[in-house]
This record gives structure tokens, sequence and C-alpha cells, in this order.
């Protein structure tokens, strides 16, 4: 079954694209499932504006992208890296999980490139240090 948080983040398309696909298959076959999530889009026209509604909507405990590739690079302080990591994974909040993944994509495609330009620094230098005899 799907979550009521799961519709939400599909609302927001927030979810991979399998996540994506697997809530759209259910949907269409499940009359209670699109019963739920009409329920959901009446209560977002209908603008809810309680405390933990708003909180999910904004987003207010997840963190800024920068403190997510900080978290990826391991330089967060205990403490924050804890957090994000309960965040991430207890929480398993899917705007921040797509966040990491983009992150994470991103940093297997630069890689090449960033050897690439360590190597051509390298052997621009190469024979440039003297070395004390």
């Amino acid at each position: 079954m799907i979550a009521r948080e799961t519709l939400s983040a599909y609302l927001d398309d927030a979810l991979s694209d399998v996540e994506t696909a697997q809530v759209e298959q259910a949907l269409r076959q499940n009359d209670t499932l699109r019963r739920q999530l009409r329920g959901l889009l009446q209560e977002r026209d209908r603008g809810e504006h309680s405390v933990g509604a708003v909180w999910r909507r904004q987003r207010l405990s997840c963190p800024k992208r920068e403190q997510l590739g900080s978290y990826l690079l391991g330089v967060l302080e205990p403490a924050q890296q804890d957090y994000l990591e309960f965040h991430l994974r207890t929480i398993g909040c899917a705007f921040c999980q797509a966040n990491v993944a983009d992150l994470q994509a991103q940093q297997s495609e630069l890689a090449p490139q960033v050897q690439q330009r360590r190597q051509r620094v390298f052997d621009s230098s190469a024979g440039l240090l003297k070395s004390k005899k």
C-alpha cells in the first residue's frame, strides 16, 4: 500500500522516476488510492494550515543542498552528520534522497574530468621542481 506521505511527495514531484512510476501504476489499479489522492488534493486546495502540514510543505527540517554535499564528503561536524544520516535513512525524506542521488551522479560524472585536470597539471609541472642534492 502507498503511504500518505508518498502520495504527498508524488504531488510535490519529489519522488524518483521509479517511485513515481510505481505510484502511478498503483493509482491506475486502486480506486481507494485514487480517492485518497483526491482527498489529499482537496486538503491542499483548502489550504491546510496545521503546523505539521506547513512543516512538511516548506521542508523546514530539510538541509540545504550545500549541506547535503558536505554530508557526502564527510566534512560536517559529527552532530550534523548524524542528523543528516537520520534524516535520510530513518525519516527517509524523498526530497533530500533525490538531492543526494543527484549530487552523487554529478560527482561520478565529474570524476574523470577532475582526474584529467590533475594529470594535466602534473604533466605541465613535472621537472619544474628542483630536488635538493
